[in-house]
């Protein structure tokens, strides 16, 4: 961002590509939006609130108060008739945009100070895979919610030692958290995504790893 926070993160989890969007902050970056090159991804409303949610098989859009507003299936990928997609453009920030076109034309778009990037970060899962892949992991309440405070923790002891090296300056307020620790972050979020919990409880969550 031309504030010198980070703005998008490309990253290689052993076989798969993620793409992350932070927000514009200086103190703690929340994710705006997650985009695997397994076909799922997410974005979310500025206080947390899932906005849009793709997987293998389609993709649905929610509202800010969590109501469907609408819904499509990938073509060739789910039997019974076809949901086609009618192309959704949404502004994540007055910085980033997502356009999504079909599933292997989904484009993050950045535009500051007169200069624009744009990535492709869409996928073509071929109608075979999505019978292969295993089914997502499913935890209880109280396990996902360890999780959640293990990786705030960890996210503290990280930032103590950052004001440690840097202990008279603000410096260490624009370092961003390591790696491990924001791909822990984005795994729990897929886990809540996965999990028969309340939203009230999912909500919880994002906000503690967003924190």
């Amino acid at each position: 961002y031309p504030s010198g926070n980070l703005a998008i993160i490309v990253a290689r989890e052993r076989d798969r590509l993620i793409c992350i969007v932070q927000e514009d902050e200086l103190k703690t970056a929340r994710i705006r939006a997650l985009f695997q090159s397994d076909g799922r991804s997410t974005c979310y409303y500025p206080n947390g609130d899932e906005w849009i949610n793709m997987t293998i098989q389609g993709g649905q859009y929610l509202d800010q108060a969590g109501n469907r507003v609408r819904r499509w299936m990938w073509p060739n990928l789910s039997p019974g008739p076809q949901v086609p997609l009618s192309p959704i453009f949404i502004s994540l920030n007055r910085h980033v945009g997502v356009r999504i076109l079909a599933q292997d034309k989904i484009f993050v778009s950045f535009l500051a100070m007169g200069r624009q990037a744009k990535f492709n970060i869409g996928t073509k899962v071929q109608a075979g895979a999505a019978s292969q892949l295993p089914p997502p992991a499913r935890l209880g309440e109280d396990e996902l919610l360890l999780l959640a405070f293990r990786v705030r923790i960890l996210q503290l002891f990280d930032r103590m030692r950052g004001c440690l090296n840097f202990p008279s300056s603000e410096q260490w307020n624009k370092i961003q958290p390591p790696m491990y620790l924001m791909t822990q972050a984005v795994k729990i979020l897929e886990l809540c995504m996965a999990a028969d919990i309340s939203d009230e409880l999912r909500s919880s969550i994002r906000a503690i790893v967003n924190a």
